[in-house]
């Protein structure tokens, strides 16, 4: 039986009290963090199940390891107020701009990618990873600052847009150089989602695009991109015109979704992930793991579980302050179309970007980055309930 405490307020009227777990979850969207560790924990698995048969537990337990940090990262992003979201918005963005800057002249390349910091102890760290994120708070912070000076539903002027043109420019051209196409064009889809977002005018929306389409031609004509992200982009207009090459990591991954049937082969019985026959398949091509020993019905519960992390954002956006709003809707677009880009380069879908699935793949940088977000996605949801 529920005891009852007297309201001070209305003598008369009997309200239960509130128990000790509400008191520690309240201002918190519980089935967020829910569906990311969720994502998190099967992604462990994976991770085992990919490295197991050459590396034993030490990428499961480097994957847990980093899972730990990016939930004390998340706990620490989620106690910032309005004030600190401010400052914590062009302080991210210079660190990380501060990253690719230093990436060009003392980074180590990998997979034809010189995009990583070697740090003390074996660890690297990609800053395009958390610039993700910085461009996102930078641009809510930039679109907002002077929102308590006119109209919250007032478009932001043509200074705002051209500011922000220029914010964007610098890093997505220090990634491009890197060269790290995938993490560029992660951060152009969630610049165009937070420009929606924002009310940026269609004619502003629209020249922009044409002026990445423009970049876009200019960086392939210029030979910025190595002739194998080339390769990739043909190899998917035609996937098996070369399956002993470049098409060869989409085409295993292939052959191993297609191992799995409906229900898998079960865990640690797949025979192209114990083979090995799939290339990167811990971090970018995690997903025929999954589609190979836990089948169709695995598959499609990641995606459910991502698609239900990111309608929990959007749900935060819609409550959410003009800034709060723009950082939900950034980091949503962010998560979303990440995902669809890596499940779509492992069905073949989409071209071979070399892009991390959220929560799921192994990776330090990521794993962080992915933790303060969800921290930030926490810290707007309060604000919201609180006032």
């Amino acid at each position: 039986m529920t005891l009852l405490a007297r309201d001070p307020r209305a003598p008369f009227t009997l309200t239960p009290p509130v128990l000790p777990l509400d008191r520690r979850t309240r201002g918190w969207d519980v089935p967020l963090v829910a569906a990311a560790l969720a994502l998190s924990l099967a992604g462990a698995v994976l991770v085992w199940a990919a490295t197991k048969r050459t590396d034993g537990a030490s990428f499961l337990l480097r994957h847990l390891l980093n899972l730990a940090l990016a939930t004390g990262l998340m706990f620490g992003a989620a106690r910032l107020n309005a004030r600190l979201l401010r400052l914590f918005g062009p302080v991210m963005y210079l660190a990380s701009l501060g990253g690719l800057l230093l990436v060009l002249g003392a980074g180590v390349t990998i997979n034809g990618a010189r995009a990583w910091l070697l740090l003390p102890g074996g660890f690297e760290l990609q800053p395009s990873e958390f610039m993700k994120l910085g461009l996102v708070v930078g641009l809510a912070v930039l679109f907002t600052r002077y929102r308590d000076d006119r109209d919250e539903d007032a478009p932001p002027t043509t200074r705002d847009v051209l500011a922000a043109a220029a914010i964007v420019a610098v890093p997505l051209g220090l990634v491009l150089v890197q060269p790290d196409l995938g993490s560029a064009m992660v951060l152009a889809c969630a610049v165009f989602g937070l420009l929606i977002a924002a009310r940026v005018p269609a004619r502003w929306t629209i020249g922009l695009l044409v002026v990445a389409v423009i970049v876009a031609v200019a960086v392939v004509e210029a030979g910025v991109l190595h002739d194998y992200q080339l390769a990739r982009f043909k190899a998917f207009t035609n996937p098996n015109s070369d399956v002993q090459g470049i098409a060869y990591n989409v085409h295993q991954a292939r052959i191993a979704i297609a191992n799995g049937g409906l229900w898998g082969t079960g865990l640690f019985h797949g025979p192209q992930t114990n083979g090995g026959f799939v290339p990167e398949q811990r971090t970018d091509f995690i997903f025929s793991v999954a589609g190979e020993e836990f089948g169709l019905v695995g598959g499609a519960v990641l995606i459910a579980l991502i698609g239900f992390l990111c309608w929990r954002g959007l749900r935060i956006a819609r409550a959410a302050d003009p800034a709060g709003r723009l950082v939900a809707v950034g980091v949503v677009c962010w998560f979303a179309f990440q995902a669809f880009q890596n499940i779509g380069m492992t069905l073949g879908l989409t071209p071979v970007t070399g892009v991390p699935l959220p929560f799921v793949s192994y990776g330090g940088s990521s794993m962080f980055a992915q933790g303060l977000a969800v921290g930030l996605l926490q810290a707007v949801h309060r604000r919201a309930f609180e006032s």
